[in-house]
């Protein structure tokens, strides 16, 4: 079976959609093989690490942090934030997933505010280690979110922002299906202040097929 007939024809799960799974796994341009599984308490060493080496990259990106970078990359503060993301996602509010490529972490999405019933939303956020960009990982990883979402958890409508320095996660959201619906102004605190954040969505019937799917139709993937 095809990862996309696996995408279409399993069913949402009763109690805690979407968690805990692991998603179909994709074949890269160059052959990489790359998946989303559970976050995991064991994955500090490597959040860690290229967390740590990857400072200049996620810093002017992210939330801003209250305490140095150093300090909230350490086993204490993992502790506090793994503690939280699965307890959350035991709830039903949060799916908390490692991006992996050939077995090796390289990344997070993470699927927020999970809301079902007349809102049925989220937000899907994702970054991905310098070491491997410019080989599709983002795309892939996004549109396995993309489809988790819809596919796995049950929703309508997925939400996501990107600040107008970063116009390359526009795209990697856009390849998806993404469109822009809006521009939040100083909606977040980046990096040490508020930044404005272009504001797009997608909805679980606006396309036909799965965004793997569209990747592979789109020559990003392979089938």
């Amino acid at each position: 079976m095809s990862v996309v007939e696996v995408l279409t024809q399993r069913a949402v799960h009763h109690r805690h959609p979407g968690w805990p799974e692991i998603t179909p796994t994709v074949t890269l341009l160059n052959g990489g093989r790359l998946r989303l599984r559970p976050l995991k308490r064991r994955d500090f060493r490597a959040w860690s690490d290229l967390r740590m080496k990857d400072m200049e990259f996620l810093k002017p990106v992210e939330p801003t942090v209250p305490s140095t970078w150093s300090e909230a990359h350490s086993r204490l503060a993992w502790w506090d934030n793994v503690s939280y993301l699965l307890k959350a996602a035991r709830q039903g509010s949060v799916v908390p997933m490692v991006i992996e490529l050939d077995g090796r972490f390289i990344g997070q999405l993470t699927i927020g505010n999970i809301q079902h019933g007349g809102i049925s939303d989220a937000w899907i956020g994702y970054w991905v280690y310098s070491g491997v960009t410019g080989r599709g990982v983002a795309s892939a990883a996004c549109a396995l979110g993309v489809d988790h979402a819809f596919r796995r958890i049950g929703l309508h409508r997925l939400t996501a922002t990107y600040l107008p320095s970063n116009p390359a996660s526009g795209r990697v959201l856009a390849h998806s299906g993404f469109r822009e619906e809006g521009f939040l102004k100083r909606n977040l605190h980046i990096d040490g202040k508020w930044m404005d954040h272009h504001f797009v969505a997608i909805l679980a019937d606006d396309f036909s097929t799965t965004a793997v799917e569209r990747l592979i139709l789109d020559g990003r993937l392979l089938r």
